[in-house]
This record gives C-alpha cells, structure tokens and sequence, in this order.
C-alpha cells in the first residue's frame, strides 16, 4: 500500500458522450476512390519508390507495418488503411491510445474529438462515461482473456458485443475492426496516463498494463520477421520509434541465434517537421534544429533503407493508396 494519497476517481462527475460538443464526425473520412491532391514531383516519385517496395515485400511475403498517431485517423485516412488491409497491403498495424479511443468513439456515436482548452476550463475533459466505461471493461476483459488491447477493443468493434452485452456500433470507420475482421494484428501500446480513458473509475492499471504488453510482443514477433519487408509510420513521433526500437533489438537477437538474416528492410517516416538533413549520413550535429527530430534520429540509427518524407498525412496517405490501386 502506498504512503501517498492516491486520488479518489470515484468522486469524478462524468458526463455522457451524448452531451458533448465533438469537433469531427463521419463526414472527415476521405473516399478512397476520389483523386489525391497533386503534391510536387519529387515528393510524388519518394512515395513512388515506397509504393514499389510495398509491392515487392507483398510479393516476397515479406511483412508491411504501419505505425500511426491518432491524426491519420482525425484526417479522415482510415478508409484508406482499411482498403490497404484488404488489399494485403498490411501485416501488422500499430497506434497509442489515441488511435484507438477516437476509432472506438467514432464507431459507437458517429463523432469524436473534444475542445480541450473548452472542456479543461469545464473540469469536463476527458470525463465523458461511454468511452471510458466500454474501453476499460473491454481491456479488463481482454486482460482475463489474455488477449492484447487492440484485439480486445477490435473484437468489440467488429461483434458490437462486450462479453454478452450488445452495443451499438460500426464499424465502417474502425481501423481496429476491421482490422480484426480481416486478421490483421493492431497493436496498442499505450503510455499510462496519457489517454483520457486512464481517469475513468473503471480504468484498471494492471489490465492496461497486460494487454499493451501483450500488444507489443505480438508486434515484436512481426518485427522480428522484417527481412526484405517494410515498415512506415506515419505521425508517431515518440510512440513509434521507441517501441520500434526495441523490438527490433530483440528480433535481431533471436535472428543471430537462428542463423538468419535481418538486415534488409525498409523504414519509412512520414511526417509534417522540415528537414534538410542526409539521414543517411548519420545523425545531425547537436546545433541543428534535426537534432531533435526524434522520430528520424532514432529512426536512422536502425539499420536497413531510411527515407523521410515532409507532408501532410492525408496527402501522403491518399497517394500512396491511389499508386498501389493503380498497380493492381
């Protein structure tokens, strides 16, 4: 038992998500069928040769794994990445909490996103009952289940049941749903603390613990089989890289003992920071702004062909979608 006091989450006031004024509903999601946006020539022919690898990893049966923040979905991608799954353009997708609270918010109301500075001015933020109430018996149940968080959370989605209890939802929109319907494993791992879910009573420190952990070794094993595959992310500039890291550390490790090879795979990063660095130079000296672009230096320390792409999610997204549709 602890010396400290702890606070007392059972004195919180929640609201229903019923009541809350949400930034973004079902009409972000971009049509995967419609034209991308014309981005310049040179960034085009980078997703060109992305797409081009995608292409030979799928063909080689090497695995593809897509690491993603909650944005990708707040910018109306997850037809997209759904598209991709079914295609077999993915083996193995990743996200934090984020990704998946405003999945699941999505598929149960049809809106998610709330005004911070509004709601923390309120003492509302984050207190809303539905999304911490069905995520965090959904977690606990997967716990007993021994389960990991996003196959718990996606089988929710795509059966709309939690344990025998029917819920409302779609999962036209759900990246984890589908994801689950499709076989496809979505690793959550989640940072303690961080995901508004964290301050609902329900909300069980040892079942978020067992099942992010079992999300991250289900994600490791992938990892561990990347030769001649590729792994992109797009948006996750702490989650992904760190957690990255080690499980290629690790898969590394099993694949010396096994006298196999790991070495040739592709990394691919996505995101919006301008650099004017040679990743493939080393890292950047300690008085430039690249020195603390995280999600490129740690990226660039690990092996295999690094590349960085300066763009908006979306557009990234969308083309890279409509070149590999366009290849069959």
């Amino acid at each position: 038992m602890s010396r400290y006091k702890l606070f007392d989450r059972s004195k919180l006031e929640l609201k229903s998500l019923l009541d809350r004024d949400s930034r973004f509903n079902e009409s972000i999601m971009v049509n995967p069928e419609s034209k991308p946006l014309k981005i310049e020539k040179k960034k085009y022919n980078t997703i060109e040769k992305l797409a081009e690898k995608m292409i030979f990893s799928k063909e080689k049966g090497a695995p593809i794994i897509i690491a993603y923040g909650a944005h990708l979905y707040r910018n109306g991608c997850s037809p997209f990445l759904i598209n991709l799954m079914k295609k077999g353009y993915i083996q193995q997708l990743l996200t934090n909490g984020a990704g998946i609270i405003h999945d699941f918010e999505m598929a149960h109301m049809g809106k998610t996103a709330e005004d911070v500075r509004r709601y923390i001015k309120e003492g509302q933020f984050g207190l809303w009952d539905e999304t911490g109430r069905y995520l965090n018996e959904c977690i606990r149940l997967g716990a007993q289940l021994n389960e990991g968080l996003g196959e718990s959370v996606g089988k929710m989605i795509a059966k709309e049941k939690l344990g025998k209890e029917k819920i409302s939802l779609n999962k036209k929109y759900s990246i984890v749903g589908n994801a689950y319907d499709l076989g496809v494993p979505l690793s959550c791992c989640m940072g303690i603390g961080q995901d508004i879910i964290h301050t609902h009573p329900l909300c069980n420190g040892s079942a978020l613990g067992k099942t992010s952990h079992i999300d991250f070794l289900i994600f490791s094993n992938t990892v561990s089989n990347l030769e001649e595959g590729v792994f992109i992310s797009i948006g996750s500039a702490v989650m992904a890289p760190t957690v990255f890291e080690k499980s290629l550390s690790m898969g590394k490790n099993l694949a010396k003992q096994e006298k196999r090879m790991l070495e040739n795979y592709t990394i691919f990063v996505n995101d919006i920071q301008p650099s004017n660095w040679n990743w493939n130079k080393g890292e950047p000296l300690t008085n430039t702004p690249e020195f603390f672009m995280r999600f490129c230096k740690s990226f660039s320390r690990m092996g295999g062909d690094f590349e960085y792409l300066e763009l908006n999610n979306k557009e990234f997204v969308h083309n890279l979608y409509d070149i590999l549709k366009k290849r069959g």
